[in-house]
């Protein structure tokens, strides 16, 4: 099972294996605080990407198009995939404020979508 989190909610026991999905450490949370099992810079959207998006909802669709071809065959991927695997319950958390438009809702759906094939 795969759920997200924000990285400023409380940790709690039934997160599981806390894997932060952000290329950037969050702002003004500790280690920690934060309470994970694993940083993967790597499956987080390419600098250039993140900038271009910008959090503009307006721009969701074409993230998602974007993104999803970042993700296609990548070695992090595959990591994480072998992660969510061996573990009952991971927990993707991430840093934005807007809880429906961030690259973390993408890369649960695209995680899933591998995982039901």
């Amino acid at each position: 099972m795969i759920k997200l989190k924000r990285v400023y909610q409380e940790p709690a026991e039934d997160d599981g294996y806390r894997i932060l999905t952000e290329r950037l450490w969050p702002r003004g949370v500790s280690k920690e605080r934060a309470n994970l099992d694993e940083w993967m810079k790597g499956v987080a959207p390419s600098h250039e990407l993140r900038k271009w998006f910008d959090h503009d909802p307006e721009k969701w669709d074409e993230f998602k198009d974007r993104y999803r071809k970042e993700l296609f065959g990548s070695e992090a991927v595959q990591q994480l995939i072998d992660t969510v695997e061996k573990e009952d319950v991971v927990t993707f958390v991430f840093a934005s404020k807007d809880e429906e438009h961030n690259s973390t809702v993408v890369l649960k759906e695209f995680i899933e979508q591998l995982l039901s094939e």
